[in-house]
């Protein structure tokens, strides 16, 4: 057991840590990650629109309230959906400019100009002017990949520009702002003279412009992102980096945020056209069934370390209790601990996949309703899968299946380590009893 531990470690080490911490560092993971974070409160806001447009009733309901508020939302339907358009309908823009400004900061440029000039990298290929109009097909998730391409794109020609110091320069007397804006002036025509002739050129040969040609690409790649086997190698790569001391949440969701927001369009879209929803996992499936109490599944552990024999257990329960209601579990993690420890190594990995396993199942099944809202990560699992999936009852329930699976899981490992350290500070105090409220954590 000891060397299959030790081996465990050294791969770890060798291996995962210093994978993980590169990933972690890698600027254009970094820049994607905070332009996902920079939309996140817009999306919000457009996604609890639209769950109000569309409450969960029956359309022949005849109960008081609900026949009100059907009856209200159906009235003034067009009225409503204008937050969600100009959120929702539009968070490419929020994105573009979030990734532009955090990889223009990592690159040492002006963050607001490479965020507006990611935002006309974006906007000059992606929104068709055509009969006075134009078309927003692409600004919602059907355009996050090209998105963040031309975001990247952008910043890059804002930095080799400036690097071989082609930009206009006005005196030091100008101020400040004046001297940035011409600054910006040959980047803003570098990516003009570089991505609309580019546009029109795969329009004329293909019938496509640039975004629909990514999607028409990434096709494939969408949607395999949205099966079991992804689910759980997403989930795999983030306990182990966790397990590993490494924030594999920030890792993982980094990727995986341009996928679930485009399939998050698509179930919208479908809600709002009354068609079945094609889309399972998102952002609401891996937060409120996969990381019930933060990463691990690790809240029904702490309602057990309450209860704990060892007295140092029972108080980083009490410790982390109130935060891991909100999905924050580190005092947990590193109190406990959990990372590094080879006791709780195999419930750690594995109670979040088997729970993706009972949720994907379940709603394959059609008996767990599918995502249709972002909610904040930080949401009450319960709450927030209901949330998630317009107020339904069904995930109510699973999340409880969830919550049980998970602590039958941690309840052996637990005791088993409980055992362990009660059996250290016997050996080294003999006459403490083994309730004793003084004992210490053991390392």
């Amino acid at each position: 057991m000891a060397s299959l531990y030790q081996s465990m470690i050294t791969v770890i080490e060798q291996s995962i840590t210093p994978l993980a911490g590169r990933l972690g560092q890698q600027k254009y993971i970094i820049a994607i990650r905070d332009g996902f974070t920079a939309a996140l409160p817009f999306m919000i806001i457009g996604s609890f629109m639209l769950v109000f447009i569309y409450p969960p009733f029956s359309a022949d309901t005849t109960v008081g309230f609900a026949r009100l508020w059907l009856d209200f939302s159906q009235t003034y339907r067009e009225q409503l959906m204008l937050p969600f358009h100009l959120s929702m309908g539009v968070m490419t823009f929020f994105i573009s400019v979030g990734i532009g400004s955090s990889l223009g900061r990592q690159l040492n440029l002006e963050p607001v100009m490479a965020g507006l000039l990611a935002f006309m990298a974006f906007i000059i290929v992606a929104a068709p002017y055509a009969d006075k109009h134009i078309s927003t097909e692409y600004l919602s998730g059907q355009g996050i990949f090209t998105a963040i391409i031309t975001s990247i794109y952008s910043t890059h020609v804002y930095a080799a520009l400036k690097q071989f110091k082609i930009t206009i320069r006005l005196p030091k007397e100008v101020p400040t702002g004046v001297a940035r804006s011409f600054e910006i002036l040959i980047p803003v025509l570098v990516i003009i003279a570089t991505l609309h002739p580019l546009n029109l050129f795969i329009e004329a040969k293909t019938g496509m412009i640039i975004p629909e040609a990514i999607m028409h690409l990434l096709a494939p790649l969408v949607s395999a992102s949205d099966s079991l086997p992804a689910i759980l190698l997403s989930v795999l790569l983030c306990q182990i980096f966790w397990f590993s001391g490494i924030h594999g949440s920030l890792i993982v969701t980094g990727i995986m945020n341009p996928f679930w927001m485009a399939n998050l369009a698509e179930n919208q879209a479908a809600l709002a056209a009354g068609a079945t929803l094609p889309h399972i996992y998102l952002q609401g499936f891996w937060d409120h069934y996969l990381l019930i109490g933060g990463v691990g599944s690790t809240l029904p552990l702490v309602f057990l370390l309450l209860r704990s024999k060892v007295a140092h257990l029972r108080t980083i329960g009490k410790m982390g209790i109130v935060p891991s209601f909100f999905n924050i579990n580190e005092p947990i993690l590193f109190g406990a601990p959990i990372i590094m420890n080879p006791m709780f190594f195999i419930p750690f990995i594995f109670v979040p996949m088997v729970n993706a396993v009972l949720a994907y199942g379940a709603t394959k099944l059609g008996w767990l309703a599918q995502v249709v809202s972002l909610t904040p990560w930080t949401t009450p699992a319960p709450i927030g899968a209901s949330w998630a999936t317009n107020w339904t009852f069904s995930p109510l329930v699973m999340c409880v299946i969830c919550m049980g699976v998970s602590c039958l899981f941690y309840l052996p490992f637990l005791r088993a380590y409980e055992r362990s350290l009660l059996k250290t500070i016997k050996e080294n105090d003999p006459n403490l009893s083994p309730r004793a409220e003084t004992v210490t954590s053991v390392s």
